[in-house]
């Protein structure tokens, strides 16, 4: 599974590290002279991380702030008023709200949108280990939406983390699932058995913290190689590794262990028959090695009415490699909604 060679990468890399200390200084001008040339390369008219709007901070049941944004239509009283559904938009590990870069270049305007940053990413707060959990996450997804879309219907999309936040939201707020989610997009994600207890990366796990300052330390090393293979498929254009480096590079280092845990014992079952199962469309990719497309096809088979969209080649972040087909489904939903 992907999971032991990515565990047995990170030991590595924990390990030249701890030996490259003297070289630290070198390698960080090196590594910032190679991200600035790919950024360059990359020759998106909109560029990455330019999409923002003045944020709402909303505070969750536990005092962590969540740094959101919402896209509001341009007529926001005609749009109410013919009950066109929220997009809220929940990111996965590691990531910020900026993963969702064409989706929001794309629908702004016309798509009341909200997107956050998860708690200890982005430029939400931090919190204590003990409240980095799926069943938390889900709880801010509900001060989320309590706070910014409190009426009429939503439509909820997620990836991979974002997409079991979503799980989680609805296994505790059926009721609430039932009478306003009128449709759910849940893309590279699992609802359980995704990592054994024996692979490397569930094993380092506990140690994770204690490399906390190495995992600093790591900021210096180009990362870019590893994500390109382990974050997009083969066949990608590689300035979607490069967008996603530039998240997880930036994340803090508390966020990938203090959440690390959450995928070991991972089981969100019992959730999926509160999803909107006819208007749930779960997403693949063929290539995608952190969550493979088995886990898909399991949600889809357990999703009563679901549809199943396999991405051909496509990898991890298919909302940057696909994006033009992950945005066709969600305006297909919140139409149909």
């Amino acid at each position: 599974m992907e999971w032991r060679r990515l565990g047995t990468y990170a030991a590595v890399a924990a390990g030249t590290l701890a030996a490259a200390g003297a070289t630290a200084a070198a390698a960080r001008v090196a590594t910032d002279r190679r991200r600035a040339r790919r950024r360059a390369r990359r020759g998106d008219a909109m560029e990455f991380g330019t999409l923002h709007v003045p944020a709402v901070t909303v505070h969750a049941t536990d005092g962590v702030p969540l740094h959101v944004e919402v896209e509001e239509p341009e007529d926001p009283e005609a749009y109410e008023a013919a009950g066109l559904p929220t997009v809220v938009f929940a990111h996965g590990w590691v990531l910020d709200l900026n993963c969702w870069h064409y989706q929001r270049a794309a629908l702004r305007g016309r798509v009341r949108m909200v997107l956050y940053d998860q708690r200890e990413h982005g430029s939400s707060g931090d919190a204590t280990p003990e409240s980095c959990t799926l069943d938390q996450l889900g709880d801010d997804l509900k001060s989320v939406v309590d706070a910014v879309a409190p009426t009429g219907p939503l439509v909820l999309v997620g990836h991979s983390m974002g997409a079991m936040t979503v799980m989680s939201f609805a296994a505790q707020y059926g009721e609430l699932v039932r009478d306003r989610v009128a449709a759910v997009v849940l893309m590279g994600t699992s609802a359980g058995d995704l990592m054994r207890p024996t692979d490397p990366l569930a094993r380092l796990q506990p140690w994770l913290q204690r490399f906390g300052p190495l995992l600093a330390q790591a900021r210096r090393v180009d990362s870019f190689p590893v994500t390109r293979a382990f974050a997009i498929g083969p066949a990608s254009p590689a300035k979607y590794a490069d967008m996603t480096d530039e998240m997880i590079t930036r994340s803090r280092p508390s966020a990938l262990w203090d959440f690390a845990g959450n995928f070991v014992d991972l089981d969100l079952y019992d959730a999926l028959p509160a999803l909107p199962g006819k208007h749930t469309v779960v997403i693949g990719g063929t290539k995608d090695k952190l969550t493979p497309m088995r886990h898909s096809r399991r949600l889809a088979e357990l999703i009563d009415g679901s549809e199943l969209l396999t991405l051909e080649g496509a990898g991890h972040m298919m909302m940057l490699e696909r994006h033009e087909e992950v945005t066709a489904v969600i305006e297909t939903l919140w139409e149909g909604a």
